[in-house]
């Protein structure tokens, strides 16, 4: 029998492991705001906020409706969840996720001061792209598409609007960034998937790992790598001081993270490896700032 440490259900759907998806790309995009000389310090909390309620909404979304979908099971062999394994009611988590939803826009609300009335259709197009990555007639994540959501959103959407609410305008230096860290907070649903790629195939939920291989998979993943490596150099190589680059003393952590992901055979493998991708993504979020800072 499983056993599993006593926790809020609410903190377990929220799955903070994973939440440097949310944190990294605010953080290098207020990194390039300090480098401009336009950081401001209101607007970029704000943008904090705002992610990490957007992306645990997402969560409690997904966990809600996986399970609704059949997805998720009790004898699932990922992580636990909170409706699938019997620790909340569906309605439960549906009113929480309307709870953190409503919150996250009262947050971006108060962006609207710093980057104007458009930035509304931004925010509010993040939380329905946030319920329809599982839920809605046409759930995006059960038809290949998350992995470009999450790209755009984590990367572009996080990073660029960031910049942006802080600098007054958009810049090359945060395209490049962003693409960065859309392709690493790509990486920890790669993972996920690549894990659940027999159950999501029997609950129709069709992945890219579930359209493609796990090969594929493995490709892609090792490709998000190679892209995060190169950008600090597509940085320097426009203006910056050879600082940018910094996050390069962690590479030796792909090779070792790509071939984890390539030889594990339990759940635990990829619930391990799950946590260490996120990690990666928060040491070279942690680095690439510093870089940018300075740079």
């Amino acid at each position: 029998m499983r056993s599993w440490p006593i926790q809020s259900p609410l903190i377990i759907a929220a799955r903070p492991k994973t939440l440097p998806a949310a944190v990294v790309p605010v953080l290098l995009g207020t990194a390039l705001a300090w480098q401009a000389g336009t950081f401001k310090f209101i607007p970029a909390l704000l943008c904090l906020a705002f992610a990490l309620l957007i992306q645990i909404g997402a969560n409690y979304a997904n966990d809600y409706f996986d399970f609704v979908k059949g997805a998720d099971t009790p004898d699932r062999i990922g992580p636990l969840r909170a409706v699938a394994g019997g620790l909340m009611e569906p309605s439960q988590m549906l009113l929480a996720m309307a709870a953190v939803y409503t919150i996250a826009f009262l947050a971006g609300c108060g962006l609207i001061v710093y980057g104007g009335w458009w930035l509304l259709a931004v925010g509010i197009a993040s939380i329905l792209c946030g319920i329809a990555y599982t839920g809605g007639p046409y759930p995006l994540g059960y038809k290949g598409y998350g992995d470009l959501l999450v790209f755009i959103f984590f990367g572009f959407v996080a990073v660029m609007f960031t910049f942006y609410v802080q600098a007054g305008y958009f810049s090359l230096h945060s395209f490049w960034v962003a693409v960065a860290a859309g392709g690493l907070v790509t990486n920890i649903l790669i993972v996920n998937n690549y894990r659940d790629v027999e159950q999501d195939a029997r609950a129709g939920k069709n992945t890219l790992v579930v359209r493609f291989g796990r090969p594929f998979a493995l490709k892609h993943y090792q490709f998000n790598f190679l892209l995060a490596l190169f950008v600090p150099f597509v940085l320097w190589r426009l203006d910056m001081t050879p600082w940018v680059i910094l996050p390069l003393v962690y590479w030796p952590a792909c090779f070792f993270l790509s071939k984890n992901l390539r030889d594990a055979l339990y759940g635990n493998d990829y619930n391990k490896l799950l946590a260490q991708t996120a990690q990666f993504l928060l040491l070279y979020g942690i680095l690439f700032s510093i870089g940018i800072a300075l740079g």
